[in-house]
């Protein structure tokens, strides 16, 4: 498996450091939750990572320096991301949203091809993401957790080996949460996993360690228990029962 490390990573915009000098690996088969208040410069390092916003010092995943690199060659290696809002195709069924996920490598004239069977990787992320019953269902008929879900599985079908998740339990019931917190743990068995988080119940069950920010910074970083014991952290937010989002 194949893991993340930050390297002295800044973005700056107009003069203001939104990411200042941030340093962090994220070990295969973690799943790291990155948290902090709003405007701490969460989703602008996940910006960075997958090359929507310009940066400096260092990204690599595996032998391979993501920053300067455009988007789609950064999603060629293996990394892949969701964002707060699921998109996915509603008029398709949730098995074309993953066959055509499947199909992002394949040439124009086997993508028109009927398929006369479910492709092995398309039936195994149904299976994972626990939406094989709903398999015909139209996406868009779906419930806001199973879009979620759908989504991830798109990236499971591309063979993602970093999954870079924006808040992907915002707007779940319960039940949803805790589903998403077991998909987690399958994805993370053999893929290396960055949580963007501010439900902190949801943290404190699912997270393996986790990465504290503030100002653009590094803050804290550790499992959940040292987390929760730095004076830094309680004094930035600890104790409230979310946490803004960026």
């Amino acid at each position: 498996m194949t893991g993340l490390r930050i390297k002295d990573l800044r973005v700056v915009f107009d003069g203001f450091a939104a990411v200042d000098g941030v340093s962090l690996d994220v070990l295969p088969g973690d799943i790291r939750f990155l948290i902090g208040p709003n405007g701490a410069g969460k989703t602008t390092l996940v910006d960075a990572v997958t090359g929507l916003v310009p940066a400096t010092g260092s990204v690599t995943f595996g032998e391979h320096e993501l920053l300067g690199r455009p988007v789609h060659r950064i999603a060629r290696l293996g990394v892949g991301r969701t964002f707060q809002t699921a998109t996915v195709f509603e008029e398709l069924t949730a098995l074309q949203n993953l066959d055509i996920a499947a199909g992002a490598g394949r040439r124009p004239l086997t993508m028109l091809r009927r398929r006369k069977a479910i492709p092995p990787e398309v039936a195994q992320a149904l299976e994972t993401i626990g939406l094989t019953a709903q398999r015909n269902r139209l996406a868009g008929s779906l419930a806001h957790g199973q879009k979620q879900w759908l989504e991830i599985g798109m990236l499971l079908v591309q063979d993602v080996r970093l999954l870079l998740l924006d808040e992907p339990v915002a707007g779940m019931s319960h039940e949803e949460r805790d589903a998403t917190g077991e998909l987690l743990g399958a994805v993370s068995a053999d893929r290396t996993v960055l949580v963007i988080e501010h439900d902190m119940d949801f943290l404190r069950r699912y997270a393996h360690t986790v990465t504290v920010m503030h100002a653009g910074r590094v803050l804290s970083e550790g499992t959940v228990a040292q987390v929760q014991a730095d004076p830094r952290v309680q004094e930035v937010y600890l104790g409230q029962s979310t946490v803004e989002a960026v």
